[in-house]
């Protein structure tokens, strides 16, 4: 089971570069729309929404859905217009959601990115699988924590959680001669 755990732990860095901040200067975070694209500003937050054929591209990260809304700390002047962008509050995600890093993608109908709590939950039909099939992890929802190698593949009644590995290779023992098993 620790390869599972290394597996879905390896899916925490999906929207690792969302997250936190990595040491060296990242490339810069990308969004574009076929869509309109709106920013709207408080006192506190810029809000900004992105709609139709919604493109991510960060660092080492692609990101695809319908629609996106991000919700950022606001910083500078209080009076200007539009807000600068300050660290990400939340980040979410909807509409054939598709995140993909490395060898990794997750599929969904919304993901949600909590930097401050690093947390990230997928729902509505989340699939996390690597792309040689090796793993996959299905649910009602995944929820991811960052830094504590956990995640947590919530069932129900309706939908069990479940988890795909690769075959366990065969722990029985060697047949006796005679017993009526095939060697």
């Amino acid at each position: 089971m620790s390869r599972l755990f290394q597996f879905l732990c390896a899916i925490l860095l999906l929207v690792g570069p969302m997250i936190q901040a990595q040491p060296a200067v990242p490339p810069p975070t990308v969004i574009e729309c076929s869509g309109p694209a709106e920013t709207i500003s408080n006192d506190t937050e810029t809000i900004a929404t992105f709609r139709d054929d919604v493109v991510v591209t960060g660092n080492n990260i692609r990101l695809t859905c319908d629609f996106l809304k991000v919700i950022a700390i606001r910083k500078g002047d209080p009076d200007s217009t539009l807000g600068s962008y300050g660290n990400f509050k939340s980040l979410v995600a909807t509409g054939n959601v598709r995140i993909v890093q490395g060898d990794r993608e997750a599929t969904c109908g919304r993901a949600e990115v909590f930097p401050g709590e690093d947390r990230i939950v997928l729902s509505e039909s989340p699939v996390v699988r690597s792309f040689d099939d090796e793993y996959t992890a299905t649910g009602p929802r995944l929820v991811l924590y960052r830094g504590q190698r956990r995640a947590v593949i919530e069932g129900n009644e309706t939908e069990r959680a479940r988890i795909t590995l690769p075959a366990i290779k065969d722990l029985g023992f060697d047949a006796e001669p005679g017993d009526g098993q095939n060697p």
